[in-house]
Parts: structure tokens; sequence; C-alpha cells
């Protein structure tokens, strides 16, 4: 009955969408409450600046062909602004329908005066992995992000672009484009690195320590989070691998050096997923191992002890019956003789089961 109620509550969030025209903005998510806010950066290699609004059409007047301009969108339920700001910049319907839709899978695009880039972010919030839907459009001086709510992995970014350290600030919008990926792809390395802590921690746990129902839930929740990140990094796998091969005026053929290298990290992940993925199935061996072996175990104490009372049980079983004569009844220490032959049988089955080495 759980799993039948968290169906239904998860199915109006992917029905939203069903029966609409195509390029329709309709916004697929949770975070409906998230006020759309809107922060610039705009930078070249001498000059920096950085702007702050609740209105996406602020966006507006920052065009200037000698410098690069990255717009941060957060918040993806108003649509009437999101829509706005493409037809601004002239996107496709067709992108601005999955710049809303938080459920699209990773995926890269090409079109005539931009890149349009659907990625997923992860990262670690209050001992949750949180995964977050992110949308990229890359223009010839311009960077466009789009956010499904607050907070993000690209502070790092933000703070070389105002430092000037590094090349950011003398490179163009695709180097921009590789930076914010690339710190999308470390964050990947910080996540599956405590996974990697959590998995060896559980080992250990069960090699130390008796089996339990919570073991079996953390290796579940592994078992959920580890599919989430692959859903999350072999999608932008290949995003990435067609990235290094497309040919446009929008990529410089110094920045593709970089990609090769991006695209070297995210098979990096995804071995590392794999391997991590057959750990946590072999985790689940384990524990339904030592839970078997437990219960040989008992199972093996339990069979000793009947094994032992058989016997007994037989001899008590004949001198229980109600026979009329039965000859040792009248012998004067026939119940201390009985007690003795118990006793031998009991010792000599021990003595037996010992040599055989089940005790």
């Amino acid at each position: 009955m759980a799993k039948r109620k968290r169906h239904l509550l998860r199915r109006p969030k992917h029905s939203k969408s069903l029966n609409q025209i195509p390029g329709t903005l309709t916004y697929v998510g949770n975070k409906e409450s998230v006020e759309t806010s809107l922060d610039v950066i705009d930078y070249n290699q001498e000059q920096y600046e950085r702007f702050q609004s609740k209105s996406p059409q602020d966006a507006f007047k920052f065009v200037d062909e000698d410098r690069i301009t990255w717009f941060n969108i957060d918040g993806l339920n108003n649509v009437e602004e999101i829509e706005k700001l493409g037809e601004y910049y002239e996107l496709h319907p067709l992108v601005m329908e999955d710049i809303v839709n938080t459920g699209q899978r990773p995926k890269i695009e090409e079109y005539q005066d931009y890149l349009f880039i659907v990625a997923q972010m992860l990262y670690y919030k209050d001992g949750e992995i949180e995964n977050e839907h992110i949308s990229m459009i890359v223009g010839k001086n311009y960077v466009l992000t789009f956010q499904e709510a607050n907070g993000d992995v690209f502070d790092p970014v933000r703070e070389r672009i105002e430092t000037g350290k590094g090349r950011i600030r003398s490179r163009s919008a695709d180097y921009l484009m590789f930076a914010l990926l690339d710190a999308i792809i470390d964050n990947y390395f910080l996540v599956i690195d405590d996974m990697s802590d959590r998995i060896e921690a559980l080992e250990e746990t069960l090699f130390t320590t008796q089996p339990s129902d919570d073991i079996t839930l953390e290796i579940q929740e592994l078992k959920r989070n580890i599919l989430r990140i692959r859903r999350a990094v072999f999608p932008l796998r290949e995003v990435i691998g067609r990235l290094e091969k497309i040919e446009s005026d929008l990529i410089e053929e110094k920045t593709n050096n970089y990609i090769r290298d991006l695209y070297d990290h995210i098979v990096q992940i995804s071995e590392n997923i794999e391997i991590y993925r057959e750990m946590i199935w072999g985790l689940m061996d384990m524990y339904m191992t030592t839970i078997s072996n437990k219960m040989n175990e008992v199972m093996k104490v339990l069979t000793i002890m009947a094994s032992i009372f058989i016997p007994l049980t037989f001899i008590a079983g004949i001198y229980g019956m109600n026979f009329e004569y039965i000859p040792e009844l009248q012998w004067k220490y026939s119940y201390f003789v009985l007690w003795g032959v118990m006793i031998i049988i009991f010792i000599g089955m021990l003595y037996y089961f010992k040599r055989k080495k089940w005790l």
C-alpha cells in the first residue's frame, strides 16, 4: 500500500506535460514556490561586473560584443518570465520546453547561433544526495544557465571570474561553458568519494557486528543513491563525447583540449560507479550469506540437541508405558541405573559430535 501511495504522489509530476502542444512551457518539478531570480556576471580580461535582480528581463541590457556575460536564472516555475527571456534570445520553443522540464535526460543539441546542453547537478544537502536539473545555452559571447532552485556547485567558477585567477577572464564563452561543466563533474567526484567511504564503512560493519535490519536499510539506500548517480552521469558522458566532436564556430580549437580532458574525467567517474555498484551488490550478497551462516549455526545447535534427546526420549517413552509387567520396575536400583545409562548416552554423543567437529 505504501509503494502504491508513493507512486500516486509522483504521477502528477509526469502528467503535467501530457497532451500538450509541442513547445508549450509547462514547469515539471517539485520546487514551485521558488522565486525566480537573476544573477548576471559580465566580464572581460580588464573589467568585471556582477548584477542581481528578481526580473530576468533585466538581462536584456547586457549586450556587449567585447565582454562575456553569464546569466544564471534560479527558479523555473515562473514560465512567463522564462518565455520572455527565450524570445529575446530567439530560443527554439522545444528548447524552452526542455528548460522547464526537470525530468529531461542530459543531452546536447546544436543550433545555428547557440548550443543547448542539459545536465544534472549532484551535491549533498543535509546528508542527502540532491539531484538538480540544469539547462545551459552557449552563445557567441554569453552563457545562460537555468536552475530549478537556489544553490549550485558553481561558486569556485564565480570566485575565479571575480578574482581573475586562471585563464577564464581571457577566454571566450565556450571556455566558461567548459568551466561550468567541469564544476559539475568535479562535484560528481565528491559524491562518489563519499559513496566509497560509506561502502567501506558498511563492509567493515558487516564483518565486525551482528547483522541487523538497519544494515539492510542502509544497503538499500546505497543502491538507490548509486542508481540516481548513474542516471545523471551516464547520459552526460554521451553529451561530453558529442561535444568533443561538434564542429561549431562557437567552440574554439584550443577549448577542445579541455573538453577532451573533461571526457576523461567523466569516463573515470562512470567506471567508478560501475565498480561501486558491483560492490553494493556484493554487500547485499555478503549480508545474506552472513544471515544464512548464522541460521545454519542455530540449526546445527538445535539439531545436535534434538539428536541427543532422541535416544533419551526413546528410553523414557519405553518406561513410561502402562504395561502391567515391566521387570526393571521391580529392581531396587533401576531408577539410578536408568539415570546412569542416560548420562552415559548423553556424554557419549557429545564426545562423538566433538570428534566429528560438529561442536
